[in-house]
């Protein structure tokens, strides 16, 4: 794996790479600065030997030698040790120097003494004017890489306490591959999925408070109507249909909410015959079985419950709308079992293939006395996805529509 990589997708990483380069950097510098202040002093308190000649009136030279001052203080004066070529050793002590005059701080004329340095650098002020220098330069290069990357942080904390506050539509954006942009990403795709249930409820309310109204006010009307009289056999049977109706509504209202949140139990994961289920679907309606595929081969894995209630939504469906016989056909495609159920209906124009799914949506002309109440096919739908499956609907040769379901298939137990 390619280092820069890794580096770029763990924060952690990165912090800690600034702090230990701020580090190394500071302790280069800062040794470097210790070197110079020990440079300069050792010039100004050991300056290196001179060579001291003594002649005498005449100028002849009485001896020669290399004079190395003494360390010491400067207010007791200068002392300097004189080795001649001779070997002999002299000691030449000298009185302090008499305070300083003119503006320089020494006498006018006279040349500055070897030792004088800056005060800067002087110690032990050099050093320290050297390590806070160094320590503010240091700083100052390290808090933009840090700042950098707790900006993203920032940024994130705020769009999560507007999201608490009630703004589903806030997202936060994703820079980089390190921990905090998965930390984006994760928290942009909860917060989708939160508005988009959270649309989905409204919309399911606003509706099924629509469809609810629908059976409610016929069921009075039509009691307000009898006024006390015996119910004639008509009148009940549309009063039980209205029931009915009230009750498939509430059933399909109460599972779409159930699939909806994902961590709701919707009943116990099972190895499910799908032939014996769509046999006995098949007969309620009086659809025709068509088999393709060895019934061994076609056993999925799932709610029992939910799928049979998948398989019945599709059969009413085509024979609410169909106008001849409607046929269901079992095959296996690879990994996948396939359901298909056709009928010979008006069929479904391509540009609403996909809006015929969705919760209380019906065709544009579909009469509310036909049945059902647009749930239906978006409770299949839900089906199919909480089986890690898929639903379609495509055209019938011949005329009418297909609607296909695929579910994962899974061997039968013993195989």
């Amino acid at each position: 794996m390619n280092p820069l990589r890794v580096v770029s997708r763990r924060l952690y990483l990165r912090i800690w790479l600034a702090v230990v380069g701020g580090v190394a950097v500071l302790t280069l510098l800062v040794g470097w600065a210790w070197r110079v202040a020990a440079e300069q002093n050792v010039q100004t308190l050991s300056p290196p030997s001179r060579e001291v000649v003594l002649r005498n009136a005449q100028g002849e030279v009485l001896w020669r030698g290399m004079a190395t001052r003494q360390p010491g203080p400067p207010h007791e004066g200068l002392e300097l040790r004189i080795d001649t070529d001779a070997g002999e050793g002299y000691t030449l002590q000298m009185a302090p120097r008499a305070p300083r005059q003119g503006r320089a701080g020494r006498v006018p004329g006279s040349a500055p003494p070897p030792h004088d340095a800056a005060f800067w650098t002087r110690p032990p002020f050099g050093f320290v004017w050297m390590l806070g220098l160094v320590g503010l330069a240091v700083a100052v290069g390290v808090f933009p890489i840090i700042r950098r990357l707790t900006q993203r942080l920032e940024a994130l904390q705020r769009s999560v306490q507007r999201f608490g506050e009630g703004d589903l539509s806030v997202r936060v954006p994703v820079r980089g591959e390190d921990e905090v942009a998965d930390l984006a990403r994760q928290f942009n795709a909860a917060a989708e999925r939160v508005e988009k249930l959270v649309q989905t409820h409204k919309s399911l309310l606003a509706n099924a408070s629509h469809e609810l109204r629908s059976p409610l006010t016929r069921i009075r009307m039509g009691l307000e109507l009898m006024g006390g009289q015996q119910p004639s056999p008509a009148f009940r049977a549309e009063i039980l249909r209205n029931i009915a109706e009230l009750d498939q509504l509430v059933d399909e209202i109460l599972l779409a909410s159930r699939l909806d949140a994902r961590e709701a139990e919707v009943g116990t994961v099972e190895e499910v015959d799908l032939l014996g289920l769509a046999a006995e679907e098949c007969a309620r309606v009086d659809a025709d079985l068509d088999l393709q595929a060895d019934p061994a081969r076609l056993q999925v894995r799932g709610v029992g419950k939910l799928l049979r209630r998948a398989v019945r939504n599709l059969l009413e469906n085509a024979r609410r709308y169909s106008q001849g016989p409607v046929a269901l056909t079992l095959r296996r495609e690879g990994a996948w079992v396939e359901l298909r159920v056709c009928d010979r209906g008006p069929g479904v124009p391509p540009d609403q293939r996909e809006r015929i799914f969705e919760p209380f949506y019906r065709l544009p002309g579909a009469s509310e006395r036909a049945g059902g109440v647009g749930l239906g096919l978006a409770l299949v739908r839900s089906i199919a996805e909480r089986h890690n499956g898929q639903v379609h609907c495509e055209d019938h040769a011949g005329g009418g529509a297909c609607f296909v379901l695929r579910l994962p298939a899974h061997p039968p137990l013993g195989t």
